[in-house]
């Protein structure tokens, strides 16, 4: 893979993972909580698989595109249902960086 690409993909995946952990956050602090809880599960298995993929594209695996493909599909549901609750800035700007990371991935697998 080259560089270039390996750079843009690792900025992707961090934003991503660190716009989702904000926004799971945001999300504990707004009135209905219980109207979010989708969205938070998403944020945390979005994250979670972006550290993980991350770490795969990092060591090289042989793996890390099976995980790049299914990094693509947590970020878009991620970016679908945080684009329900856009009047909420976290919200918004997850799904952006979902989706920019969706793209990154897909580009890369």
């Amino acid at each position: 893979m080259p560089h270039e690409i390996s750079v843009e993909l690792m900025e992707a995946l961090g934003v991503c993972a660190g716009k989702c952990n904000y926004c799971a956050t945001a999300c504990l602090n707004e009135q209905d909580v219980h109207m979010l809880a989708r969205c938070i599960r998403l944020d945390l298995d979005c994250a979670a698989i972006c550290q993980l993929t991350s770490s795969f594209v990092a060591r090289g695996s042989e793996h890390a595109n099976h995980l790049l493909k299914v990094c693509a599909e947590i970020c878009e549901a991620c970016a679908e249902e945080c684009e329900k609750h856009a009047h909420m800035d976290h919200c918004r700007e997850c799904a952006e960086a979902c989706r920019h990371c969706a793209e990154a991935c897909l580009h890369v697998a």
